[in-house]
């Protein structure tokens, strides 16, 4: 099915570009937003891009994670978180909203539209596994690399998920060789970086970083090494998931019961002011 295109502009290739350098130049943190107030907060605290995360989306929007979102969903909040931020977008659009190369490719191009300048696309068919094999998901990927380009921004970072620490695909000893040999075939069909949650053991992203085409992205959080540790093991981009969105709804129950149970006031106290939080979105 067609789909329309919508033109590039400067504004959106900057931020392609600026994406695309912070890769290259050392270790950086995304602390990701689900909705446009998230993001205008976060990037209000300095973070360099903002990343998106599906979980913290599809919560928001009533619907569990684990690819229950639809392309429309997904597509509607990265449209107006990039049009709160300054700062470049980078979009978790999940398996691509379809199995096929044809499904990714629809996915890459509205996401373009929508003003993202990357995305997250994960090789996992389903939450838990099984994932797609390396052929399938390079062909995916290829998909998406040239849907990139048929939108006039071929700069589109790329970050290719595999979920094979994080839902544990295949014997232990066999995880690391199977990380590579996917690393090697999602380059060549155009991504740009490797995204890993589930290892967040520094030896073992040590070797990683040796050994991968790829630079590596991992998934960290409260337990997790320090920002300043993964840095030294050669790791260069850090997520968080939905570790931000879980904070701001434990903080939510946390003065909802404060005021429930006692009548008092503690957990609001240190809160964003009305007019800060009003001031971060376009006025009518």
């Amino acid at each position: 099915m067609a789909q329309d295109i919508q033109p590039i502009t400067d504004r959106q290739r900057n931020a392609a570009a600026a994406l695309r350098a912070l890769h290259e130049r050392g270790i950086f943190v995304l602390p990701n937003a689900w909705d446009a107030v998230s993001a205008a907060v976060i990037a209000r605290a300095g973070a360099p891009a903002i990343a998106t995360t599906s979980a913290g989306v599809a919560w928001s929007l009533g619907t569990g994670d684990g690819q229950q979102l639809t392309r429309d969903d997904t597509i509607g909040v990265i449209r107006r978180i990039a049009a709160v931020v300054d700062v470049p977008v980078t979009a978790d659009v999940e398996g691509g909203y379809g199995p096929a190369p044809e499904d990714v490719a629809a996915t890459i191009l509205a996401a373009v539209s929508a003003g993202a300048v990357g995305v997250n696309l994960e090789d996992s068919t389903a939450p838990g596994g099984p994932l797609f094999d390396t052929g399938a998901q390079a062909d995916r990927l290829r998909a998406a690399r040239e849907a990139a380009q048929r939108a006039d921004l071929p700069e589109l970072v790329i970050n290719a998920r595999t979920d094979v620490y994080l839902f544990g695909i295949g014997a232990p000893e066999s995880r690391f060789g199977e990380v590579l040999t996917r690393a090697a075939a999602y380059a060549a069909a155009g991504a740009d970086s490797l995204f890993v949650p589930g290892l967040l053991d520094l030896p073992t992203l040590t070797d990683l970083v040796a050994e991968s085409p790829l630079p590596i992205n991992v998934m960290a959080g409260a337990g997790a090494p320090s920002v300043a540790e993964l840095a030294a093991a050669g790791v260069r981009r850090v997520s968080v998931g939905s570790a931000v969105a879980q904070a701001a709804y434990t903080l939510a129950e946390t003065a909802a019961t404060e005021l429930l149970e006692h009548g008092t006031y503690t957990a609001l106290e240190n809160a964003l002011d009305f007019g800060t939080v009003q001031g971060l979105l376009p006025q009518g």
